[in-house]
Parts: structure tokens; sequence; C-alpha cells
């Protein structure tokens, strides 16, 4: 039990202030990437829902536009030197052999909660291109699918229970200006 203690005097008994915390370092981050996209310029639709951690849990969702919603992925060479974030229609079945000759890598594997958290201040279940806007040193890599070329695509807005919809060059616009690297890659 934590008490918080007001500048009047008035104290309160909070028994669960991590959680209070969280939802509000979650609210930051995602009240930046709106912030980030309305001084873009960036036109968007923001769907909320509940959290979900999984692609198969966002389908059961029906969303409008349910075919755009991307997948993530949080990937890492074997020496821990590049990190990827590896952006796929939501059906693509990856197999990180073969993503390691598309993108000239070493070998791979998927990174750690707290590589995640550590590059991206992201946390499982929110993984989104959108997380370059935390990564300070822009030492993450993005490739997104093919597919989403000239087309809308769904992210999460740095939080995993919201959905935002915007144009794919729109996207790249916001990673490129994080001085992200970013490319297509054809699967």
């Amino acid at each position: 039990m934590v008490t918080l203690i007001l500048q009047n005097g008035l104290s309160f008994y909070l028994p669960k202030i991590s959680i209070y915390t969280k939802y509000f370092t979650l609210s930051i981050y995602m009240n930046n990437v709106i912030d980030k996209l309305k001084a873009l310029g960036i036109k968007f639709e923001l769907v909320e829902h509940p959290a979900i951690y999984t692609i198969e849990e966002m389908n059961s969702l029906n969303l409008p536009n349910s075919e755009k919603i991307a997948k993530n992925l949080f990937i890492r060479d074997d020496k821990k030197r590049n990190y990827y974030l590896i952006v796929v229609k939501e059906d693509r079945h990856i197999n990180l052999k073969e993503l390691r000759e598309l993108i000239t890598s070493r070998a791979l594997s998927f990174c750690s909660e707290n590589d995640l958290n550590k590059f991206l201040s992201l946390e499982k279940g929110a993984v989104t291109p959108l997380g370059v806007i935390n990564n300070k040193d822009s030492n993450v890599q993005v490739f997104i699918d093919s597919y989403f070329r000239n087309s809308i695509i769904g992210v999460h807005p740095n939080v995993n229970t919201s959905t935002v919809f915007l144009e794919t060059y729109d996207l790249i616009d916001v990673i490129k200006n994080c001085e992200n690297e970013v490319n297509y890659i054809d699967f």
C-alpha cells in the first residue's frame, strides 16, 4: 500500500499504485504517437478496443479494415548488434532463416521483453513500427511488407488497447522523421 500525500495535507491510500502508474505511462506513449501524427499533418483513424496480445485476438474483434492490420515482429541478430522491426500482413508466416537472407543479416531470433522495452519502450502485445518514436538512438531498422504499399495500414499507437489506421507512406514518413531506416520487403 502506498500513501499519496497532497500539498494541502490530505492523504490517500492507493493499494495498486503500479497499475495506475502503468496506465498513466501507457497513455503518455499513445499521446506521444497522436501528437507526432498531428505535428506531421498526418490523417489517421484511431479505434479503441480491449487489450489484445496476439494477431488472433485482434482478428476476433472484427474491426473495420481488418485485412490491413499488420503483424509486427521485433527481432535481432545473434550478436545483438542489429535490431529489426518486421511489419507484415497479418496472415504471413515468417521463417527467420528465409528472412535472414532477405535482409542480409546474421542468424535471427526474437527479442526479449527487456529488449523491447529498452529499444522501443513497449510492452509485449504492443509491438508497432510507431515504437521508433521512443527509439532515441534510431538503431532499429524497419521492414514493411510490400503488401501494404499504396494502401492503409493498421498498427498499435504504442499501446495494445487501440489501433491507428493511416496511409503506409505516412507511416514511412513518421519512421524517417525519427531517423530510423525503413524499407519495403517482398515475401
